[in-house]
């Protein structure tokens, strides 16, 4: 009599037909996918970021924005030193998709002058993490690092937003917040009577700090989200030198603007709001240029 052929198929079926074995091809094959409700699927993989390549940043800021930011690049004599002062320098990348920037310095009777432009590109190498969710974890961390004060409000604001109507004082008594009178009539308060804890004049050791208006802070006009750091130095004898730090993230790119001058007389404080300004108008620039 002739020997049936084994099939290790069959075999394979009847070892399992209690736990509803449907036979098949052998080829490994199940019928998760039928049901994507079921532990051991597969989850969707987040979705990718917005960008896949970064600017060349050497050529990211114009030529008439480095005459504003770098005062006296203008008048270097020399033609060659000239043009690779607007060329800048740009920083060791080992992979340009991923970050790049670079550098610009030029030196003026009055001051020295730096600027640093960096371009980072997050991507996430966890499948259930979005490019853009892990860009704003680091954005996040960035934030932290810089330890941005909290918010302060004048004693002035807070004065003008809890004052009402019913508030106003009757005729010939003065307000809880109006300063007393002393015997001549004129006001007890420092600032009438003119001691020097008034507001300093610019000529004032402290007219060189930043003023609360322009205090480090989030800014919530560039990009997905944004902040501003300014910074001056307090080397004893050396001149003062500012450096003002503007970082945003727009998506899965995060941008850094790193603004500096120090003056070359003794004495003179970089001007705060300035340097904010430009710095803030190069960021914007940067911003639009990637579509953000």
């Amino acid at each position: 009599m002739q020997r049936k052929a084994y099939v290790p198929g069959v075999a394979a079926c009847l070892a399992v037909l209690l736990a509803g074995c449907t036979g098949g091809s052998g080829d490994g094959a199940t019928a998760d996918d039928s049901n994507p409700g079921r532990p051991g699927v597969a989850t969707e993989a987040a979705e990718p970021g917005k960008y896949r390549t970064l600017p060349e940043p050497c050529g990211a800021v114009g030529d008439k924005t480095l005459d504003s930011l770098l005062p006296g690049i203008e008048e270097i004599a020399d033609e060659r030193q000239r043009e690779k002062a607007y060329a800048g320098e740009p920083t060791l990348a080992y992979d340009t998709d991923r970050k790049v920037g670079c550098r610009w310095k030029v030196e003026s009777a009055d001051a020295t002058n730096h600027l640093f432009v960096n371009f980072e590109r997050v991507v996430s190498y966890d499948n259930a993490v979005s490019d853009d969710s892990e860009a704003e974890r680091l954005f996040a961390r960035q934030v932290t690092a810089a330890d941005l004060p909290e918010p302060v409000v004048s004693d002035s604001a807070s004065a003008s937003d809890s004052a009402s109507p019913s508030d106003t004082p009757s005729s010939g008594a003065p307000s809880s917040g109006e300063p007393s009178s002393g015997p001549s009539g004129t006001s007890s308060t420092p600032a009438a009577s003119g001691s020097g804890s008034a507001t300093a004049p610019s000529s004032s050791p402290s007219a060189g700090a930043t003023p609360t208006e322009l205090q480090p802070r989030l800014l919530d006009d560039l990009g997905d989200e944004a902040f501003v750091d300014d910074e001056l130095s307090s080397s004893g004898s050396t001149a003062k030198r500012r450096t003002v730090t503007v970082a945003f993230r727009t998506s899965n790119v995060m941008v850094t603007v790193e603004y500096a001058e120090q003056s070359a007389t003794l004495g003179v404080v970089p001007d705060s709001e300035e340097m904010q300004d430009k710095a803030r108008k190069l960021a914007s620039q940067l911003a639009d240029s990637l579509g953000g």
